[in-house]
């Protein structure tokens, strides 16, 4: 990355290889989680347990990840500094990622339909999400720049809501298919 024509220093980035590996890893770890839900047989007691854990993963994580979002509209529209924005992703990142976990775990025990076109569907949208993360991660290292300034350059602007549709894209297109595939 060339250095900006500013006397600032770059911001620490996380390693490109570093995130490319989390991304095989997840990949991977996502594609073990399905053949293992494929072989596990979980009786009412422990699918009821599961099925708890999912909805409050899913409560932690996309509630964090709103809660992420309604800040980025409020710095947007001027009510709030890009500090708090930053704040509030970096403190967030936890529950956002341990949500995501908790659903691709608690996800096992469901029962999902493999053969279902909704759930490889949903599967496609939870791997999106979780690839989208560590490019999320990404730009907030790269906005970490802008904290104290408020023009952050307009292809850095574009990058952030582009990852932001796709997470609210995400997040609540699987919501949705997980919804469905409990009515039937």
């Amino acid at each position: 990355m060339p250095r900006p024509a500013t006397d600032e220093p770059l911001p620490h980035l996380t390693p490109g290889w570093l995130l490319t590996a989390a991304g095989v890893l997840t990949a991977g770890f996502l594609a073990a989680s399905l053949w293992t839900a494929g072989h596990v047989h979980a009786d009412a007691t422990l699918q009821t347990a599961a099925r708890f854990v999912h909805v409050a993963s899913l409560v932690a994580g996309l509630g964090s990840v709103l809660a992420v979002d309604w800040f980025a509209v409020l710095w947007l529209t001027g009510r709030r500094p890009l500090a708090g924005v930053l704040d509030t992703a970096c403190a967030l990142q936890t529950p956002i990622w341990a949500g995501l976990g908790g659903l691709t775990v608690s996800g096992l025990f469901l029962h999902p339909d493999l053969g279902s076109p909704l759930t490889l569907t949903k599967l496609g949208l939870v791997l999106a999400v979780t690839l989208n993360g560590l490019h999320a991660h990404r730009l907030g290292q790269l906005l970490e720049r802008f904290r104290e300034r408020g023009a952050v350059p307009r292809r850095l602007l574009l990058r952030s809501a582009a990852a932001a549709g796709v997470s609210q894209l995400g997040w609540w297109g699987a919501t949705l298919i997980g919804f469905l595939n409990s009515q039937s």
